[in-house]
């Protein structure tokens, strides 16, 4: 094998595991020289010890995340659906409901939103415990791009599958079930495990309503220690720690469910 052939691949689905292996550890290589480089530029130097001192505290910031993360990612997915049923509902109140619902959400920041469903909304309404809340705003937040990649990969579906599906006798059941869904599943997944991890990120914004989640506890602790690198680049890693699996499940099922090949 010649040096050229390391770098370069002619069928990305055929890598030899050697070849791979190297280029890894060549980006991991590069991109360490890289940031260390720059730490020497500006003469940074890093001590993770507080960790130790800090452990309980980070870890229940860390289930606070995970445990916001996991009810809004479940109640999204509901809020997208339904969205998109909507979206093309015949009644025209339902129809333009959810369309004024979607081109608000996407249309505002969420830190306004935040501000305005829970002092506005959740205060008229008695909603006052904040992790609910938390977990209610992203949820409805997220669902509106989760309804979004729903309805486009729903369109996507050429009209001609489901004309042949009827000539052959399928029931709706049946065409739902055989030829809506796979396709479905395979064209939203890469687009949903890229929304599942922003909810994951986005939950750092409701630290702006006191939710002491992940992001607001390194934030305090930096406030102690005054090692404000040490705690973001830990920080950086325990979100990675949560969104890399959303990433190596979706790619596992788009696979199962690729229907083309």
């Amino acid at each position: 094998m010649s040096i050229k052939n390391l770098f370069i691949t002619e069928n990305k689905n055929n890598l030899s595991f050697g070849k791979s292996l190297f280029n890894i550890i060549l980006l991991a290589i590069f991109l360490i020289l890289i940031f260390w480089m720059s730490l020497v530029k500006i003469n940074v130097s890093f001590d993770f010890f507080f960790i130790k001192e800090f452990k309980i505290r980070i870890f229940k910031g860390f289930l606070m995340t995970f445990y916001i993360s996991i009810g809004s990612l479940i109640i999204s997915l509901i809020i997208g659906i339904v969205t998109a049923i909507c979206n093309n509902s015949k009644i025209l109140f339902i129809r333009y409901l959810a369309i004024t619902y979607v081109k608000f959400i996407r249309g505002t920041p969420l830190i306004m939103q935040i501000y305005l469903f829970f002092y506005i909304v959740g205060t008229a309404w008695g909603i006052n415990n904040r992790f609910f809340a938390g977990i209610l705003i992203l949820s409805i937040f997220e669902g509106a791009y989760i309804g979004e990649i729903i309805r486009g990969s729903f369109i996507s579906i050429d009209n001609s599958q489901l004309e042949i599906a009827k000539a052959v006798g399928f029931t709706k059941q049946q065409t739902l079930k055989f030829v809506i869904l796979p396709q479905l599943i395979a064209r939203t997944l890469p687009a949903l495990a890229g929304q599942f991890s922003s909810i994951i990120k986005d939950s750092s914004l409701l630290s702006m309503i006191a939710v002491i989640e992940l992001t607001q506890t390194m934030r305090e602790i930096s406030s102690i220690n005054f090692k404000l690198f040490e705690c973001y680049l830990f920080l950086g890693l325990l979100y990675l720690i949560l969104t890399l699996p959303i990433t190596y499940i979706s790619e596992m099922l788009e696979r199962k469910f690729n229907y083309e090949s």
